[in-house]
């Protein structure tokens, strides 16, 4: 229904288009040859907006379409040399983007793959400078529950252990009843993301570690669960495990011109060998 009452609308406020005959059912208005569809504008209006907030933005999208084309139009009569000028460097951007595009595809699929472990830990254990901690990292079990879920108070005792009994029942019971169940006593994550899920504001979090090894907290709707298992302050060292992401980041970017050199001198050797390219005079 939306659809058909914001093609009557715009079949009405928009008489232009009805000299423009068309035998596509989506098409709403074409300039110069080319036309823009119903679907289009429909795309373009977010999900949630009152039928007549949609109606005004597809009149307005249509115009603003419509004004577009037209100006562009002027312009392309207008021009004169400037507009191969302006293809000229459409022509030129437009294959710097490919070239630049298939690049970085080639970086990542070869180049990281060719970063060995080895080459990670050296460089690590050669640069600590580079890997001081500036926010706290934790290890540890996050829960989100609302606060009328049943059996809430098994749950606050469950979180506190880190025993396989206690885990399963913890996943079972999340399955249908937390909001969120984030396990990472396997793995550091940012302790202020942590927190930025839970309603306790943390003023020195050096010193919030260290006092706290659970936060159990409560607002109108959710119950708050943390186990905090361990923990590395700011200005401790960066793990290794949580730093390799970072330092194959680190590695390619000091590769990445050479190995693009090296790709391009290929590619230009094996053309010349293959005869793909012909010089008709010296330069």
């Amino acid at each position: 229904m939306k659809f058909v009452f914001l093609f009557l609308v715009l079949s009405i406020s928009l008489g232009a288009c009805k000299k423009s005959q068309t035998a596509d059912p989506d098409a709403l208005v074409s300039v110069g040859g080319r036309t823009l569809d119903r679907s289009a504008v429909n795309a373009l209006i977010p999900k949630g907006v009152s039928p007549e907030d949609s109606l005004l933005l597809a009149e307005n999208i249509v115009k603003k379409w419509v004004k577009d084309m037209l100006v562009y139009d002027m312009a392309l009569r207008n021009l004169g040399n400037d507009k191969e000028e302006v293809d000229k460097l459409v022509e030129e951007y437009r294959r710097s983007l490919i070239r630049y595009r298939y690049q970085e595809r080639l970086v990542e699929e070869k180049l990281k793959a060719e970063i060995l472990e080895s080459d990670k830990l050296n460089y690590y254990e050669e640069n600590p400078g580079q890997f001081v901690l500036d926010r706290g990292l934790i290890k540890g079990l996050f829960l989100k529950i609302p606060i009328d879920a049943p059996g809430l108070a098994d749950v606050k005792k469950w979180y506190k252990s880190t025993d396989v009994a206690s885990l399963e029942k913890i996943e079972k019971y999340s399955v249908q009843n937390a909001t969120i169940y984030e396990y990472f006593y396997d793995k550091w994550v940012d302790f202020d993301e942590v927190m930025g899920n839970i309603p306790v504001h943390v003023a020195d979090p050096n010193a919030f570690l260290k006092a706290n090894k659970q936060v159990e907290a409560s607002d109108s709707s959710y119950c708050y669960l943390l186990n905090i298992r361990e923990y590395l302050p700011a200005g401790a060292t960066e793990p290794y495990d949580y730093a390799s992401p970072h330092i194959i980041e680190i590695l390619v970017n000091q590769r990445k011109v050479a190995f693009l050199r090296n790709f391009e001198d290929e590619l230009y050797n094996d053309a010349i060998r293959d005869g793909d390219v012909v010089f008709h005079a010296e330069p």
